[in-house]
């Protein structure tokens, strides 16, 4: 029998949230299609710490069948597995809404109907609030600046999904949060902001900290869409690890409800400023290129952090510079992907 099952447990955040689970003693299941660059590396990475406590499954969360042989036995899942890029969302509609609402759904049914019903806490996002064009948005030399909202963007906010990839995870975010109410399912939902660290093989879609960090270090160009004064708050990934842990901790005290899990105004960044980071840094210049806006880029995005706070005591302890450091470390330490990794 297997404590928790982790669906995309071999992704970035999924596999540092089991690696965690391993160390604190668990049996832990994953389910992961093994389909994304990087993760084989981590699921070989994982079966290293596991020993007879690790299962991994591969399979995919579109597969209800397989998803419901997973559920069995286990007391919480957390739901990682998606398609997780807005660029990937437009180019195949189709893809992103079978893996993100479908896939969840079969997740959230597969719970349902095991007994007894395990807590399912949900990996949503910050794009279910669109844009934000309607929120004052002031400017700097280096970043756009949040004026009307300092503290962040609260769980208040109106919802707007905009793409299909804001589309798809909205609405899987509203299904968790509505098997709950329905169902009596206890479920979480933690809308995060900008993840990165150690395991994260970002790409020019998805991971842009550790994506930008992987191209300085090659000394590579990086492409900017838009002017580079986008800000984001940035969380280093063992704090958000920590997130989904306390939830799970107060599951009956928080079931039902959503929390916005990033850095916080303190934590913030603009692509402009990682620039600089990474030049001061690595002691030399980083080569950039101005590209077009990409549709629904949020300007500046800042996650309100008061509601998991209160909720469950939790806070970020990783500040921008430790955690880009510790990324930097680990990826001057990756080999080259091989193809299929």
């Amino acid at each position: 029998m297997h404590d928790v099952l982790v669906t995309g447990g071999a992704g970035f955040v999924g596999s540092n949230l089991v690696s965690r689970l391993l160390a604190e003693g668990c049996r832990v299941r994953v389910l992961d299609n093994l389909s994304r660059p990087g993760v084989r590396l981590n699921a070989a990475w994982l079966a290293e710490q596991g020993d007879d406590r690790l299962e991994i499954i591969q399979a995919d969360v579109r597969d209800a069948a397989a998803v419901a042989r997973a559920v069995q036995g286990v007391d919480t899942v957390f739901h990682f597995a998606a398609q997780v890029a807005v660029t990937t969302s437009v180019a195949d509609p189709r893809l992103d809404f079978e893996v993100n609402a479908l896939g969840t759904f079969n997740v959230l049914d597969a719970a349902r109907r095991a007994s007894p019903s395990p807590v399912v806490l949900f990996s949503s996002t910050n794009k279910v609030y669109g844009s934000l064009e309607d929120l004052e948005v002031g400017e700097s030399a280096r970043r756009y600046v949040l004026s009307g909202l300092p503290a962040g963007v609260a769980e208040n906010r109106p919802l707007d999904f905009h793409s299909p990839y804001g589309c798809s995870k909205g609405a899987a975010d509203q299904y968790v949060i509505d098997f709950s109410r329905i169902y009596g399912l206890p479920t979480v939902v933690l809308r995060l902001s900008c993840i990165y660290g150690p395991r994260q093989f970002g790409t020019e879609d998805q991971g842009w900290v550790a994506h930008f960090a992987r191209r300085a270090l090659a000394n590579e160009p990086i492409t900017i869409y838009g002017d580079g004064k986008q800000v984001r708050d940035v969380l280093f990934v063992s704090d958000a690890v920590e997130a989904f842990l306390r939830a799970r901790q107060r599951a009956e005290h928080v079931r039902q409800q959503c929390y916005n899990v990033g850095g916080g105004p303190a934590n913030s960044l603009s692509l402009l400023e990682l620039i600089d980071l990474l030049e001061q840094r690595l002691g030399r210049t980083v080569h950039y290129q101005f590209a077009p806006w990409r549709p629904g880029d949020q300007r500046v995005y800042l996650s309100d952090l008061s509601a998991i706070q209160a909720a469950t005591g939790w806070s970020p302890q990783v500040g921008v510079e430790e955690g880009v450091d510790r990324l930097l470390a680990w990826l001057q330490l990756l080999p080259a992907l091989p193809a299929g990794t």
